[in-house]
């Protein structure tokens, strides 16, 4: 199971377990390749497998194909039931006599009329051989019989014989199918007098699916080829046995009425009601075992969810230490560069400070540093040097801080030492009012 889902996302595995729920097929590499064939279409995938499986046409590929077939049918399972009914026999000596004279001239009669029908289909083939419009056969038959035997009937199934076979195997009835010959002397009787009788309709309509057709449309002659009927009129019992659709009863014949029938009927529903039941047994315990097959499959997912959340969670929290970490390295790089940059420029410009004027020198003053650590620290200048050189003096000491303002003490104030880039260089120590000797004070900005 977990080969068949290898590589499938999340909403082609949900595809994947509710079509093997649908259909029923177990191998779970097969039902991913006929998903794969119809590209993950479910809808159109559930369709072809169960038309494949009826003999139905595909509704995803639409391939040339032949005229449709009919579905398989057991036309001779074991223990099947043949009633046959004798046609009515003469009474009286009236009617021998007639029946025996006339006998030669029917039999000459019918030789002579099959071999011209044979002559003539040689020629021109019989055109009911050409099913074009199965369903319209049926509503065609249904619409005659309203008409000329009224609307008490048993209910007729509205749909082709394709699919009533099909539905009485999926609700598990009992499929009565009824062959109309309306050239048959015994027809219009029978339909009269069982078809349309209250008991009958009664029994058909509560425990049986319906299906007729007339024998000279299209549908009905093919179902007559299918079923090989020998006599009218023609009744069949179309049953699912042993997984296949079997015709269990044939009743062929002069049906004299409805009871009798009605009793036959009930002998070969009785007769085959084991099979339904072992049927029905089986399809509960394969509904069992999708549903718990449902189960377990969703318990996977759920626990297939819970861990890729948690391998998601997992993942989110590994990428974030990363981001933090690369962030935290970029962040040193950055201070490391600054610093490097800063001693650079610390180096450069202790190179270019001025020498230090001669304690002598009659216009050198003294200066006196104390530095946020507490030391004091001393340095002479030209009371006509800008006081950018001793912003850079202190800024090169190394035990001055790098963010640091000159101030002085009596009356406070701010030493506008710092040279701002593209701009004047800052007054000179006499500009600024200093003596001969002063005390300054280096304060820390970042303290």
């Amino acid at each position: 199971m977990e080969d068949a889902q290898a590589n499938l996302t999340p909403e082609q595995t949900e595809k994947l377990l509710q079509f093997q729920d649908l259909t029923g097929i177990e191998p779970m590499q097969r039902c991913r390749d006929i998903l794969s064939g119809h590209e993950w279409n479910i809808e159109a995938a559930v369709q072809d497998t169960f038309n494949e499986q009826e003999g139905a046409p595909t509704v995803f590929h639409h391939p040339p194909r032949p005229a449709e077939r009919l579905p398989q049918v057991n036309l001779q399972p074991a223990n099947q039931r043949v009633i046959m009914y004798p046609g009515r026999r003469p009474q009286g000596m009236f009617e021998w006599t007639y029946y025996l004279l006339t006998m030669p001239m029917r039999f000459v009669w019918s030789t002579i009329f099959d071999i011209v029908r044979a002559f003539i289909s040689f020629f021109r083939p019989d055109p009911r051989r050409f099913v074009t419009d199965p369903l319209g056969d049926v509503t065609n038959f249904i619409s005659t019989f309203e008409g000329k035997f009224g609307q008490q009937h048993p209910v007729f199934y509205q749909g082709t014989y394709s699919q009533a076979l099909n539905d009485a195997k999926k609700e598990l009835r009992y499929l009565l199918v009824y062959l109309h010959s309306e050239e048959h002397q015994n027809t219009e009787t029978f339909c009269r007098d069982v078809l349309c009788s209250e008991e009958f309709v009664n029994f058909v309509n509560t425990q049986v699916l319906f299906w007729a057709c007339n024998t000279t449309s299209p549908e009905g002659y093919r179902v007559s080829q299918a079923l090989r009927e020998n006599a009218y009129p023609f009744l069949a019992v179309i049953v699912l046995r042993d997984n296949r659709m079997s015709v269990v009863a044939r009743i062929e014949g002069h049906i004299t009425g409805a009871p009798e029938l009605i009793t036959r009927l009930e002998q070969v529903m009785a007769d085959n009601e084991s099979s339904l039941v072992a049927a029905r047994a089986e399809r509960a315990e394969r509904s069992f075992n999708q549903s718990l097959r449902q189960e377990q499959d969703e318990a996977y997912l759920e626990s297939l969810r819970a861990d890729q959340e948690k391998e998601r969670r997992k993942r989110e929290e590994r990428e974030r230490e990363e981001e933090l970490e690369r962030q935290r390295r970029q962040e040193e790089e950055e201070r490391e560069q600054q610093f490097l940059e800063r001693e650079q420029k610390k180096s450069q410009l202790e190179q270019e400070l001025p020498p230090e004027p001669a304690q002598s020198h009659p216009d050198s003053i003294r200066i006196m540093l104390k530095i946020p650590s507490g030391s004091r620290i001393e340095r002479r200048f030209l009371r006509s040097q800008s006081l950018k050189w001793l912003y850079y003096y202190v800024f090169c000491h190394k035990e001055c801080p790098d963010d640091f303002q000159i101030v002085t003490n009596f009356p406070r104030r701010t030493l506008p030492c710092e040279p701002q880039d593209g701009g004047p260089d800052p007054p000179s120590f006499e500009d600024i009012g200093l003596g001969k000797s002063e005390m300054l004070f280096v304060h820390d900005n970042e303290a």
